[in-house]
């Protein structure tokens, strides 16, 4: 019995529609979205980081603390932990402060604690260096008119006649007998007229002739 147009038209019309991604079928993973956040190690490491930093702010003054990016509680208990004695106390406190730190601008905090670092670094260079140009002029006279000619704005008669009260202060406390106290009022007095002296490129420029 042939099939009429009608009966094929039905046939299309029952026939059981195509299940697309049956849930006995294994599904392709080319689009789903992978994970590209911070592994467990390196959420580990900028915890112990933010510890260190919180460690750090911890040992500044509080004069120093009150000049750093810290919100309120932050503050707090930055300056509990430095108030606090026992050493499982103080832990625990720095502890709650590197916490604190996750929602502190960190950067900035490094940023003015590497400023401290490297301005007192700096300073104790440049007190050496006055210390090591304060024993050349005391030796030498040599020395003297080489830092005279490198330095013409200086007080000449002044300078010299400091050095003259610190050599005889020097000579004097030669003689000591023991338990007597050595005098160092012109020693001293000698480095501050050198720190007080502008370096070269702190010497403002000479005034335009135009």
């Amino acid at each position: 019995m042939s099939m009429t147009l009608y009966d094929s038209e039905l046939a299309d019309r029952v026939r059981p529609m195509t299940i697309q991604n049956p849930k006995n079928m294994p599904q392709d993973d080319s689009n789903k979205p992978v994970y590209d956040g911070p592994s467990k190690s390196q959420v580990k490491r900028d915890m112990h980081d933010l510890l260190d930093l919180g460690k750090a702010v911890v040992e500044l003054s509080r004069d120093q603390v009150k000049q750093l990016p810290l919100s309120e509680r932050l503050e707090d208990a930055v300056l509990l932990a430095q108030k606090t004695t026992s050493r499982e106390g103080r832990r625990r406190q720095i502890h709650f402060v590197g916490k604190l730190m996750r929602d502190a601008p960190a950067e900035l905090i490094r940023q003015q604690l590497e400023t401290w670092a490297n301005g007192s670094v700096e300073d104790t260079r440049a007190m050496h260096r006055l210390e090591t140009l304060r024993e050349r002029l005391l030796g030498s006279d040599d020395a003297l008119t080489e830092w005279l000619s490198q330095n013409p704005g200086v007080d000449v008669q002044s300078i010299r006649a400091q050095i003259r009260a610190a050599r005889r202060e020097q000579a004097a406390n030669l003689s000591l007998q023991p338990g007597q106290e050595p005098q160092r009022k012109n020693f001293r007095a000698l480095f501050q007229t050198l720190k007080s002296v502008p370096k070269p490129s702190d010497t403002p420029p000479e005034p335009s002739s135009d």
